[in-house]
C-alpha cells in the first residue's frame, strides 16, 4: 500500500492505461476488459485490473494536472512493478489542420510547470515519448484507418487563462498540435524509472476554430483512442 493506493502487490498488471477521470477508468475496464478486479478506491481514484485479449491490463485514475498524475506514477513505478504506462485522455487542438477525433500521438512534451524546472535547475529537461510504443502506436493507427497525427503537445497547469489572452502563439509557431495537463510529468517520470510512456490523446476541441465534439462524437472517438492504446500494449 501507498498513501493514495489501497493495492497489494500484484494486484496491478505491468501494462496501465492513466485517464483522468475514475469514471472513464470505469468505463475502460466495462467496456473492453475481461474477469474486471476493483484494486484502488482510495480518494475516489478508481485503479481496476483485467484482461484484454487474454493479457493483463490494469487501468488507473490520475486526476486532472501534473501534481495530482505525478503521485500515481510515482507510486505505481515505486511500489507495483509497472513497466509500460500510456496516458488516455482528450485534448484542446492548436491549429486548424488538425480536426476534432483526430488523435494525437505525443511525441514530447512542452510545460510551464514548475516541476521540472525545480528538479532540473538550470536546464531544460526535454520530456519525450518511448519511441517503441510511439512507433507501434503510429504503426497500429495506420494499419486501423484511424486519423492520427505524431508531434509535440504542451501541459499546462492552467485550464482557464485569467489574462483571457493567447499564450500558446510561440508554442503554435513552434509546431506544438495541442495542449493538454500531464504529459510532460508522466514522461519526465517514466524516464527516471527507465520505464516506458506514452501519451495517446484525442482533440476534443479546437481553440483556433472553436470546433467541438458533441458528446456522441466524444464517446465513439474514445472507443477508437482506447482500442488504439490497448492493441498498442499488444
Amino acid at each position: 500500500m501507498t498513501p493514495h493506493i489501497e493495492a497489494n502487490h500484484g494486484d496491478y498488471a505491468e501494462d496501465v492505461l492513466l485517464p483522468g477521470d475514475p469514471m472513464r477508468a470505469e468505463w475502460i475496464a466495462d467496456t473492453f476488459l475481461d474477469n474486471v478486479k476493483v484494486v484502488n478506491r482510495v480518494r475516489g481514484a478508481t485503479g481496476l485490473t483485467g484482461t484484454y485479449q487474454g493479457r493483463r491490463v490494469s487501468v488507473q485514475a490520475t486526476g486532472m494536472g501534473m501534481p495530482s498524475a505525478a503521485i500515481y506514477v510515482n507510486e505505481l513505478l515505486m511500489e507495483y512493478g509497472v513497466k509500460r504506462l500510456i496516458r488516455v485522455g482528450t485534448c484542446g487542438g492548436l491549429n486548424a489542420e488538425n480536426k476534432v477525433r483526430d488523435i494525437v500521438l505525443a511525441q514530447a512534451a512542452s510545460t510551464n510547470s514548475n516541476q521540472n524546472q525545480t528538479l532540473f535547475g538550470q536546464f531544460q529537461y526535454a520530456s519525450i515519448a518511448d519511441f517503441g510504443l510511439l512507433r507501434k502506436a503510429a504503426d497500429t493507427a495506420e494499419l486501423a484507418g484511424l486519423r492520427t497525427v505524431v508531434g509535440g503537445l504542451v501541459t499546462d497547469d492552467n485550464f482557464y487563462d485569467p489574462l483571457g489572452g493567447t499564450p500558446y502563439e510561440v508554442l503554435k509557431k513552434h509546431g506544438t498540435l495541442a495542449v493538454e495537463m500531464e504529459t510532460a510529468a508522466l514522461y519526465t517520470i517514466a524516464a527516471r524509472y527507465g520505464v516506458k510512456a506514452l501519451t495517446i490523446a484525442t482533440i476534443s476541441d479546437c481553440l483556433v476554430t472553436h470546433e467541438q465534439l458533441s458528446p456522441e462524437a466524444r464517446q465513439a472517438s474514445l472507443v477508437e483512442m482506447v482500442k488504439l492504446a490497448l492493441d498498442t500494449l499488444g
